[in-house]
C-alpha cells in the first residue's frame, strides 16, 4: 500500500506515478486525518509493501505524518519492511534517520529512503519563494526518471545507487531546525484572508488538520491545530490568503497531474 501526504500536489504526483509502476493501492493520509479524530484502521494484505510518500518541512517529515502514525492501526502487518520517498525543494537533512526511528517505535523497519526534488513551496520566511517557471519545468522533468529509478530499486531490492539527498549540515538541520519548527514555529499562525476572499470554503476543505473554519464567510485559523502545510495559501483560487506581510507579492504553486 502506498501512503501519501500532499498539500500542493508534489507528493501526490510522485505517489501516483509510483503506484502505476509498482501496482500499489493509494492511501491518502491527509484525507484520513480530515475525516475524524479517531483511530485510522488500515487493512494490509499478505506481503503488501508499505511505501510512504511525503514532503519535507524544515528538514523533517511534514508534521501530519507523525499525527497519522500516532493514529493508524495497521491490521495484517506481517513484518515486511517499509520504504519512504521524500519530496523536497532542495535537500532533506536526516529525515531518513528520523522517519526510520518513528517507524521502529511501531515495530516496522525502514528498508530504504529516497528523495525527489520538486518545485519549492515554502514562502513564509524572507528569502523563500516559489521557483521560477523554468526551474519548475526542469525539476518536474527530472522527477520522472528519478521515480523510475526509485521504483526499480524497490522492485529489485537494489539500493546500491544513492537516491537520497541529505544536503550540507544535514544532521544539524534536522536535529535543531526541525524540532523548533515542530514545537514553536508551526503554531505561529499569521494567516489571514484579504478582501479578495469570496468565502468559497476551499481552504477549510483542504486543511488536513481541520484548523480552518469560516465565520461570516471568512476563514479563521486555529493556531494550535495548524501544521503549516500551506495547502490553504497555495490552493486559494483567488490568492486571497496571506501570511502576515511575508507572502505579499510571492508566488503560489499547485501541481495537478490527475
Amino acid at each position: 500500500m502506498l501512503f501519501f501526504f500532499s498539500s500542493t500536489g508534489n507528493s501526490s504526483a510522485i505517489a501516483r506515478r509510483l503506484s502505476t509502476v509498482l501496482g500499489e493501492k493509494l492511501f491518502s493520509m491527509a484525507e484520513a486525518l480530515k475525516n475524524s479524530d479517531a483511530d485510522i484502521p488500515v487493512s494490509l494484505a499478505g506481503e503488501e509493501r508499505l511505501i510512504f510518500v511525503f514532503p519535507i518541512h524544515a528538514w523533517g517529515p511534514a508534521l501530519s505524518i507523525s499525527q497519522f502514525l500516532n493514529r493508524w492501526r495497521p491490521a495484517g502487518y506481517n513484518g515486511q519492511p517499509a520504504y519512504a520517498v521524500c519530496t523536497c525543494g532542495d535537500d532533506c537533512g536526516r529525515t531518513d534517520l528520523l522517519f526510520g526511528r518513528m517507524l521502529r517505535e511501531q515495530g516496522i523497519p525502514l528498508r530504504a529512503c529516497f528523495s525527489v526534488q520538486m518545485p519549492n513551496t515554502y514562502i513564509l520566511l524572507p528569502g523563500f519563494d516559489t521557483d521560477a517557471n523554468e526551474v519548475v519545468r526542469k525539476k518536474l522533468a527530472a522527477s520522472h526518471p528519478r521515480v523510475e529509478e526509485i521504483a526499480s530499486a524497490i522492485l529489485h531490492s537494489d539500493f546500491s545507487k544513492p537516491l537520497y539527498v541529505a544536503g550540507s549540515f544535514a544532521r544539524l538541520k534536522t536535529s535543531l531546525v526541525y524540532p523548533l519548527f515542530a514545537r514553536w514555529w508551526s503554531h505561529r499562525v499569521k494567516f489571514h484572508a484579504t478582501a479578495a476572499c469570496v468565502g468559497c470554503n476551499l481552504c477549510a476543505s483542504v486543511c488536513p488538520s481541520r484548523a480552518i473554519h469560516l465565520i461570516n464567510k471568512r476563514p479563521v485559523w486555529t493556531a494550535s491545530k495548524c501544521v503549516q502545510c500551506l495547502a490553504c495559501i497555495h490552493r486559494c483560487p483567488k490568492r486571497a490568503i496571506e501570511y502576515g506581510n511575508a507572502t505579499a507579492g510571492k508566488g503560489r504553486y499547485v501541481l495537478n497531474e490527475e
